[in-house]
């Protein structure tokens, strides 16, 4: 990476390389922009951005992955609107930093991310924390709040209403441990997983084109029930606070679509709490039902999940030693997340991948998921892997 830096840029001094995992969620999909709960796990796979000062007041990035570079006077930055591409992610947490009174100096940036784009493991949060450590450039910032800088980014230049999970994992991730977040109060837990199993991401390699749309009409509904519920007991300000009881109450008085939503995010909440119990006692066969059970209502109740999606997960269901699996991050395409017993990952693979060749003729990646520290500098550069090969197909 530090050759490919030099080829593109010139002899440079100083170059430091910054990284930032992507993220599977084991369990709580959809409630973090509820302030509910999440369960993720930051990964191996990763996006890094080498960094060295620019020589003359402009902000030069290039993409490995796209072949594409952008540049702009550090002057304007400030002034930019979204572009619709992969840089709106690095303008907008420059102006989330630029915002937050953070010097944004001049810099010359070389990203290469191994987290595979569009395939819910969060490739996005991975490239906005890791382009925020490189803008930072040492600049001292603390961890919960680089998250929410990154968040915003997200949110308010590239407009899409994301929750805090992926750049909270992406900043906080702990090696060999999930983190129980609490989204509202962005305070979290380390939750060891158990002995003798392993956690395995398989790529659908689509994304069906209403997903944008979908998130933001999920995002629109849920606050449509909390509306509804608060007008029952005014206390509730998220659906973080609503039990199934509460629930069950307020349901009769708003529409049948809006309590299905309700209720997805309400039991998933509590499916959190009950994964993690489980988890903590080394209940591996609760832990693979209640992912079970959380695909079920993200099928029916939340209906963001697709004809893929669901084949991969009843395939992986039908598999001896296969504890449980359900599709994870914003649905529509992406990725499942199965839950096995050690030893099995070659022939889950084997079996998974012509299944789904043979169904809808695409070879699906398959990852390993093994629980991964947070962002931070790289100070072994010779551990840099090289970039994911990525043919996907939407």
């Amino acid at each position: 990476m530090i050759e490919t830096f030099r080829e593109r840029y010139g002899e440079t001094a100083a170059i430091r390389v910054f990284r930032a995992p992507g993220r599977v969620n084991l369990i709580g999909e959809h409630t973090d922009y509820n302030m509910g709960f999440v369960l993720p796990i930051a990964l191996e796979l990763a996006c890094f951005v080498a960094s060295a000062d620019s020589p003359d007041g402009h902000l030069r990035v290039y993409s490995e992955e796209k072949h594409e570079s952008r540049e702009w006077p550090v002057a304007d930055i400030a002034r930019l609107r979204p572009s619709g591409d992969w840089s709106d992610y690095v303008i907008g947490v420059a102006q989330e930093l630029i915002r937050a009174n953070y010097r944004v100096a001049a810099k010359l940036l070389l990203i290469r991310s191994t987290v595979p784009e569009g395939s819910g493991l969060s490739s996005s949060a991975a490239l906005e924390v890791s382009s925020a450590l490189a803008l930072l450039a040492g600049q001292k910032i603390e961890a919960v709040r680089l998250a929410q800088l990154c968040q915003g980014a997200e949110v308010r230049f590239v407009g899409l209403p994301v929750g805090i999970m992926d750049q909270y994992v992406s900043v906080m991730g702990r090696k060999n441990a999930a983190l129980r977040i609490d989204c509202r109060s962005l305070e979290s837990e380390a939750v060891e997983l158990p002995q003798g199993i392993e956690i395995v991401a398989v790529n659908t390699m689509v994304k069906h084109a209403l997903a944008q749309s979908a998130y933001k009409e999920r995002t629109e509904e849920c606050a449509a029930a909390a509306d509804a519920i608060r007008r029952l007991e005014p206390a509730v300000q998220s659906l973080h606070d609503v039990s199934i009881s509460l629930l069950e109450a307020a349901a009769p008085s708003m529409p049948n679509v809006i309590a299905r939503r309700a209720r997805h995010v309400v039991t998933e909440n509590e499916r959190v709490e009950l994964f993690v119990k489980a988890a903590r006692r080394t209940d591996v066969e609760r832990m693979g039902q209640l992912l079970a059970e959380s695909h079920t209502s993200l099928q029916h109740d939340y209906e963001v999940s697709c004809a893929e999606l669901d084949f991969l997960v009843d395939t992986a269901a039908g598999m001896d030693g296969v504890l449980g699996a359900r599709m994870t991050g914003g649905g529509f395409g992406g990725c499942t997340v199965n839950l096995l017993r050690a030893g099995l990952r070659e022939r889950f693979q084997r079996v998974i991948s012509e299944a789904y060749q043979e169904r809808f003729g695409i070879t699906p990646q398959v990852f390993d998921c093994r629980p991964s520290e947070g962002a931070g500098e790289v100070k072994n550069l010779e551990r840099i892997p090289p970039g994911a090969a990525l043919s996907q197909q939407t």
